[in-house]
């Protein structure tokens, strides 16, 4: 077998497709769904939001219902999370570094489809990153949880920004696995540190135009000072040489 850049990022592909129908898994788990409901988040979960990058593209039908290497991963991880109760530290780092690796090769991939279908920079952008958390965010959805990427928890989305960026100035200047290959470090490495340190983006800031509300003054005081700006501007008025003033 030749382990070509091509073989390498689709091995990555699938992986991620399974590591996001794993953690797809765990959340039917926590809900005790039955088989249906670990197969239906399995799937959202790896392939959610590369259907819906292909659907907005309109360019054929998704890769996951043409290509059966990504279906079935999906279903052989809903199989394994329905028998195998994934738990302790060693399964939640490696299902961490293959989501994160996952979240760097999707975040390019959708990008340089996107860019190679003629879209512009920031669209392109955002198809990548959709492609990269639209799978989490509909699960959250249909288990009626507010999307992760959201906030509050370490960064996601934002590294997913980055690698895209990366993909998409690599693209442009004619090296497309490159772009790739810097999207799937850069995002495994930022990701895996963010949540070892916990970086967060910051929350919003407390503002209150309220503050800067402007209150009238009350009639006593309008009166008193209209007086004191009369008063002002005659005294002005006087010329100092007038020996009549």
């Amino acid at each position: 077998m030749i382990w070509d850049a091509e073989t390498i990022f689709r091995i990555v592909d699938v992986t991620g497709v399974v590591a996001n129908g794993l953690l797809g898994g765990a959340v039917a788990r926590s809900r005790r769904f039955d088989i249906v409901g670990f197969a239906t988040l399995a799937i959202i979960s790896g392939l959610g939001g590369g259907m819906i990058r292909d659907v907005l593209l309109g360019s054929g039908y998704p890769v996951a219902l043409v290509d059966p290497a990504y279906l079935t991963g999906a279903l052989i991880a809903a199989v394994i999370a329905y028998v195998v109760h994934l738990e302790g530290a060693l399964a939640r780092r490696a299902l961490a570094l293959c989501d994160m690796l996952a979240l760097g090769c999707w975040s390019a991939t959708g990008t340089i489809k996107a860019a190679a279908l003629g879209l512009e920079p920031i669209p392109s952008i955002m198809l990548g990153v959709i492609t990269a958390v639209g799978g989490g965010m509909l699960r959250d959805v249909l288990v009626g949880k507010t999307p992760a990427v959201f906030g509050g928890n370490t960064l996601y989305a934002s590294i997913g920004v980055l690698g895209s960026i990366e993909a998409l100035a690599l693209f442009h200047l004619g090296h497309p696995q490159a772009g790739m290959a810097a999207s799937i470090i850069t995002c495994a490495v930022l990701g895996l540190l963010a949540r070892r340190l916990g970086w967060m983006l910051p929350e919003p800031i407390d503002f209150r135009l309220s503050d800067l509300r402007l209150r009238p003054l009350s009639p006593k005081r309008s009166v008193q000072r209209l007086r004191d700006r009369i008063a002002r501007r005659e005294a002005a008025d006087v010329d100092p040489d007038d020996p009549d003033a």
